[in-house]
């Protein structure tokens, strides 16, 4: 259970807390922290399952602990971004977006866990999750960036095309997960 992947996962859970106090500290030196703090759980996403499967270390416990990892660090921080007024109010809706999506997937795979159907992870939902792993670290930096980079602007539009993703890759879950309770209703 407590091998390297899995460790690497909770990593990411544990980096939330120091996330959140960045939110607590003024000055340009605590975005840095942020996304700095966030790109190493977000690169951590990738080599947990990687090594994991490299070096056969695959297991339930993994499985179970990594997509809740990565709904916690983005809601997290979706959330901290929001709350204190990081993105404009236009970028509160794909933020919303993104957040039910997660809670509506989870609640879909939880329940087909139940009728011991499984639902994988589609390619389209890995870009999402890569775009919102983008996103959000140019969001956290805000005004800290230099100005030529409109690291605000591009932030939003990237959050913009990751609820957009969302927004597929959710519908696409929901047909699946809504044709498998037909098929076991037997309709």
């Amino acid at each position: 259970m407590f091998n390297l992947p899995n460790l690497l996962t909770l990593s990411r859970i544990a980096v939330i807390p120091l996330v959140v106090a960045t939110f607590y500290v003024d000055g340009e030196i605590a975005r840095w922290v942020a996304v700095v703090l966030f790109g190493l759980a977000a690169i951590s996403d990738f080599f947990d399952g990687w090594l994991a499967r490299r070096w056969n270390q695959v297991s339930n416990f993994g499985r179970f602990l990594d997509p809740i990892a990565d709904k916690l660090l983005v809601a997290a921080t979706l959330m901290l971004l929001v709350g204190f007024d990081r993105v404009s109010h236009e970028a509160i809706l794909p933020a919303v977006i993104i957040l039910c999506r997660e809670i509506l997937v989870s609640g879909l795979r939880e329940f087909l866990a139940q009728l011991n159907v499984g639902v994988p992870v589609t390619q389209l939902a890995k870009w999402k999750t890569a775009v919102q792993m983008i996103a959000l670290p140019i969001l956290l930096i805000g005004d800290a960036a230099p100005p030529y980079l409109h690291a605000q602007a591009v932030g939003e539009m990237a959050l913009t095309v990751a609820a957009v993703l969302t927004l597929i890759t959710g519908w696409d879950y929901l047909q699946v997960g809504l044709r498998k309770m037909r098929e076991s209703d037997g309709v």
